[in-house]
């Protein structure tokens, strides 16, 4: 599915709106990944602490807001922006490339959770391609 020019310009647009929250709304949505999805706290054993909230999480979750953030700035071309993340995540974490979906899907939650006057139906449309988007750029070296 690919982005128009208007998909584009709406998550450019969402993105100005919330982006001073981008730390708070990663903390939320890999917290809330960790608890919906709890298979997904293999890739996460060697912390502390896996719980909502924790330290851990809410560094992750600053972490993963940063990736997002590079996406924005790179949704011209995904795939050779994040190419360097997507090598991280295949190589070295080995990270099974279902979870991209699944914590896009726990993003676009916490946004809309947050953000309900901003996430309008259209941006919610144009969200939700990039983030699938952004998902396969980060699965290119798994192929």
């Amino acid at each position: 599915m690919s982005l128009t020019d208007k998909d584009k310009a709406a998550v450019k647009a969402l993105w100005a709106k919330i982006s001073k929250s981008a730390d708070a709304i990663g903390a939320d949505a890999l917290g809330r990944m960790i608890v919906a999805y709890p298979q997904t706290k293999t890739y996460f054993s060697h912390w502390p602490s896996t719980s909502y909230g924790s330290a851990p999480v809410m560094k992750h979750g600053k972490d993963i807001m940063g990736g997002v953030v590079l996406a924005v700035s790179k949704i011209d071309n995904l795939v050779a922006g994040l190419l360097d993340l997507s090598e991280l995540h295949a190589f070295k974490l080995r990270v099974d490339p279902a979870n991209f979906k699944l914590m896009a899907h726990c993003i676009m939650v916490s946004i809309a959770t947050k953000f309900p006057a901003e996430f309008s139906p259209q941006a919610h449309v144009a969200l939700d391609k990039f983030l699938a988007n952004l998902a396969l750029a980060l699965s290119e070296k798994y192929r």
